[in-house]
């Protein structure tokens, strides 16, 4: 019943990711006022400013956490509104201030405009905290797929440029490695969602062209796997997929983190497939959802 998405003609992929999108739920009813806003913030030098939308809970009570929300769509792909109804839920859920970013998609703005877009984002955040009624030690970066790739990447970005940096990285289903030689990337090949011969054009797109692709000069911001030294980094959450063909590109970086001293929580959720947390109904989909909420709670430091 899943469609086999067009991950070759970006512009066929985006329209199909629209239709995914537009039979999902929408923003909850129940789930709690939360305030929307829509900003442009700064972007990189020299770049076109940022669009951010702005999901605030109205609790009440004083400053609160945040989550810098970066979408999944392999780079090409997704948009806020697309994610609207589970930013929307999110917030309302858990009690952060989410902020969902409407980064530059590859092929047109390959690597590094995604990353500097999500980490303008992120330093905008810190500096605006006050006014954002946020606390500036409990801004965390999360995403899905590609958008836990870039929220890795913000946090690599963060450490290695000395300035401020995210409490906490919220990482479901990530892609981290370019190479794409791990045996569930080899396996995989026939799976919902993404199979892993899906893989080579998306990375392709993202790292501007054939042939730079498994290469010896991949940026650790493209693929943080490539990142030598994981030491430093915030604490983290990875959440895998069991038939997804990232999934063993995920377990070694949360292998490598732990080495490195960095706290960090991996789920791998047997059963499910790379974003089938998207689907509603399911009851392990109910409980991976319930999950996420819990331990960004948990990242945030915000009373549950």
């Amino acid at each position: 019943m899943l469609p086999v998405l067009a991950y070759q003609d970006p512009a066929t992929f985006r329209q199909q990711v629209a239709e995914f999108h537009a039979l999902m739920p929408q923003r909850p009813e129940t789930a709690g006022p939360v305030e929307v806003r829509d900003v442009t913030v700064p972007g990189p030098a020299g770049a076109p400013e940022v669009p951010v939308r702005i999901y605030t809970p109205k609790s009440g009570q004083g400053a609160s956490g945040a989550l810098i929300y970066i979408h999944g769509g392999g780079w090409i792909g997704g948009d806020v509104s697309g994610n609207d109804g589970f930013t929307h839920a999110l917030a309302a859920e858990s009690g952060a201030v989410v902020l969902s970013v409407e980064y530059r998609l590859a092929p047109e703005n390959p690597f590094p405009a995604a990353p500097e877009d999500c980490y303008a984002a992120f330093l905008w955040t810190v500096e605006n905290a006050a006014e954002l009624g946020i606390d500036p030690e409990r801004i965390g970066v999360g995403g899905d797929s590609a958008g836990a790739n870039l929220s890795a990447a913000v946090s690599l970005m963060a450490r290695d440029r000395d300035g401020p940096t995210p409490c906490f990285q919220f990482l479901r289903v990530p892609a981290f490695d370019d190479r794409l030689d791990t045996p569930s990337m080899a396996e995989l090949t026939d799976t919902p969602i993404l199979r892993g011969t899906d893989l080579p054009s998306v990375w392709d797109f993202y790292l501007g062209g054939p042939g730079r692709r498994g290469g010896p000069d991949v940026s650790p911001y493209a693929a943080p796997a490539r990142a030598k030294d994981l030491t430093g980094l915030p604490p983290a959450y990875i959440c895998v997929s069991e038939f997804d063909p990232l999934r063993d590109e995920a377990i070694a970086y949360a292998q490598r983190l732990l080495d490195a001293g960095v706290p960090t929580e991996l789920h791998l959720v047997p059963g499910t497939f790379h974003g089938s947390h998207a689907i509603p109904g399911p009851k392990i989909n109910e409980r991976m959802n319930a999950e996420s909420v819990t331990v960004i709670q948990r990242g945030l430091k915000i009373e549950q």
